[in-house]
C-alpha cells in the first residue's frame, strides 16, 4: 500500500507498506520517489531527467523498474493504441483511463498526463476541471500544450496544488495550423519560443518541454529558465529526454522521426532495451547530433 503523493510535502520519500498473506504489516521500507523537488535537485546537479511514455499498467512498472524517472501519459496514445492520424481526437475519458491504469503500476516515477485537444484552451476554469479529474485518476502533473498565451493557465493550476509540464516548439494538437510536424524556433522565431519558455517559467511551471527544436536554441532556453527542461528531438542539453515508446521499441508503423533511436537492437528484452535508453539519456550519449536538429 503506497501512501498517496500529496502525503509527501517537501521530501524525496515515501513509505512503502507491504503485509503478508494474513494482512499483517510484514515490513516498511523508504523508497526514492521522484517528486517536483527530486526533478529541481537533479536540474541543479546536472542529472539528466530520462522520460517515456507509458499507456498502461504493465510497461509502467517494468519502466518504473527500469529507473525511468517520468512516466509520461501522452495523447499520442491515440495515434499509438487506438490506431488514429492524430492526437486530437483523445478525450478526457481517454486519459484519464490510462492515468489510472498506468498510476496501479508505478511506485517510484512521476506520472505527468496529457490535457487532451478542447478539454483546457477555452478558460482557465475548464483547465483546472479537466486537470483534477486527471490528478484524482493518480497524475501527479499535467501537461499541456501552448505558448506565452496559455503562461495565464499555467499559474492558475499551480497556485491551486497543480504542477504543470508546459510544452513549446511542436506542439500536436496544433498540427494542422502548423502545416505538418515541421522544426520550430528556427531563424527569426528563435526569439519567440525563448519568450514561451519564460513565460511558463515565470508562471510557476515544474518542467518545460520542447520538441523539434534547434539544439542550440534548446540548449539556451534550459540555461535561461530555473526549472527543468525536458526535450524529444531538441539536443543533448536540455536537463532530460522523452520518447514515445513504441517508438524507441521500434513497434510504430511508418517513417521514424528524425530524433527517434531503436532501442530494441541489439536487446533481448523490452527491460533491457528501457534500460538503455535510461543508461544513455544519464550518460549524456542520447541523443547524438544524428537525433538533433541544427
Amino acid at each position: 500500500m503506497r501512501l498517496p503523493f500529496g502525503w509527501q510535502g517537501g521530501g524525496h520519500f515515501t513509505i512503502i507498506a507491504r503485509f503478508n498473506l494474513k494482512g499483517r504489516l510484514k515490513k516498511a521500507e523508504h523508497i526514492l520517489m521522484i517528486t517536483v523537488n527530486t526533478l529541481q535537485k537533479m536540474k541543479a546537479e546536472g542529472e539528466k531527467i530520462a522520460m517515456l511514455t507509458a499507456y498502461e499498467s504493465s510497461f509502467a512498472a517494468l519502466m518504473d523498474n527500469a529507473g525511468v524517472d517520468v512516466l509520461l501519459v501522452g495523447d499520442s496514445l491515440g495515434m499509438t493504441v487506438q490506431g488514429r492520424k492524430s492526437t486530437l481526437p483523445v478525450s478526457l475519458r481517454d486519459m484519464c483511463y490510462h492515468t489510472e491504469n498506468v498510476a496501479r503500476g508505478t511506485e517510484n516515477a512521476m506520472i505527468v498526463s496529457d490535457l487532451p485537444f478542447g478539454a483546457y484552451q477555452q478558460s482557465k476554469e475548464q483547465a483546472f476541471a479537466a486537470a483534477a479529474e486527471l490528478m484524482v485518476a493518480g497524475a501527479h502533473m499535467v501537461k499541456l500544450e501552448g505558448g506565452v498565451w496559455m503562461a495565464e493557465t499555467t499559474e492558475f493550476l499551480q497556485m491551486r496544488g497543480i504542477p504543470v509540464c508546459a510544452h513549446i516548439g511542436l506542439t500536436p494538437q496544433s498540427v494542422f495550423a502548423f502545416g505538418g510536424y515541421k522544426v520550430q524556433g528556427r531563424g527569426d522565431k528563435a526569439e519567440a519560443l525563448l519568450v514561451d519558455a519564460k513565460a511558463h517559467d515565470q508562471a510557476g511551471a515544474a518542467i518545460v518541454l520542447m520538441e523539434c527544436v534547434p539544439a542550440e536554441l534548446a540548449k539556451k532556453v534550459t540555461e535561461t529558465v530555473s526549472c527543468p527542461t525536458i526535450g524529444i528531438g531538441a539536443g543533448v542539453d536540455c536537463d532530460g529526454q522523452v520518447l514515445v515508446m513504441h517508438d524507441m521499441l521500434g513497434i510504430f508503423p511508418g517513417k521514424t522521426a528524425k530524433f527517434v533511436k531503436n532501442f530494441m537492437q541489439g536487446k533481448d528484452s523490452i527491460q533491457a532495451a528501457v534500460e538503455a535508453y535510461v543508461h544513455e539519456v544519464k550518460a549524456k550519449t542520447f541523443p547524438a547530433a544524428e537525433h538533433s536538429f541544427a
